[in-house]
C-alpha cells in the first residue's frame, strides 16, 4: 500500500488506506511503520488502559471539526514550533498512537517518532475518517 500520498489525494484512496496491512511503508527509503485499525483504537479507548498517547497531528481547523476528546494535538504545520521538546510532550516508553484525516501525516509523524528513539509507535489506519465512519457515525465528517 502507498502512503507517500499528498494528504488531498487520499481521500481518492479511502478504502486502500482502511484495508492497510499491519504495518506500511511510508516512503521510499523511510522505514515501516506498524499500523492499527480504528476499531483497534476504540478498544482501546473503551477500556480506558493507561499508558497510550494519542496524538492527532491535524491542524486546529480540523480539530474544530471533529476530534477525539483527550488526544495530544501536535499540528504537523507547527513541526519547528514543538520537535525539540518532544521528550518533554511525550514519553519515549509509552505506547504512542498517530491519526490525522486519513493516514498520511500521521504516518510520516510516526516515523519521525521512530527516528527519535520511540519504539511503540503505531499509525492509526484511515485516520479521523475512518474513525467517524467505522466508529462514531453521528460525529461529523468533512
Amino acid at each position: 500500500m502507498r502512503t507517500d500520498v499528498r494528504e488531498d489525494e487520499a481521500a481518492s484512496q479511502d478504502s486502500r488506506i482502511y484495508d492497510c496491512p499491519k504495518s506500511c511503508n511510508v516512503g521510499s527509503g523511510s522505514g515501516v511503520v506498524d499500523v492499527v485499525s480504528v476499531q483497534e483504537l476504540a478498544a482501546r479507548l473503551k477500556t480506558g488502559e493507561p499508558g497510550l498517547q494519542l496524538v492527532d497531528v491535524r491542524e486546529a481547523a480540523e480539530l474544530e471539526i471533529v476530534a477525539i476528546p483527550g488526544a495530544i494535538h501536535l499540528p504537523l504545520s507547527q513541526f519547528q514550533q514543538w520537535q525539540g521538546e518532544i521528550q518533554a510532550i511525550l514519553d519515549p516508553s509509552q505506547e504512542t498512537w498517530a491519526l490525522c484525516h486519513h493516514g498520511v501525516r500521521s504516518a510520516q509523524f510516526c516515523y519521525w517518532l521512530q527516528q527519535q528513539g520511540y519504539a511503540q509507535v503505531k499509525n492509526i489506519a484511515g485516520g479521523i475518517d475512518a474513525y467517524v465512519v467505522h466508529v462514531e457515525p453521528a460525529w461529523p465528517r468533512y
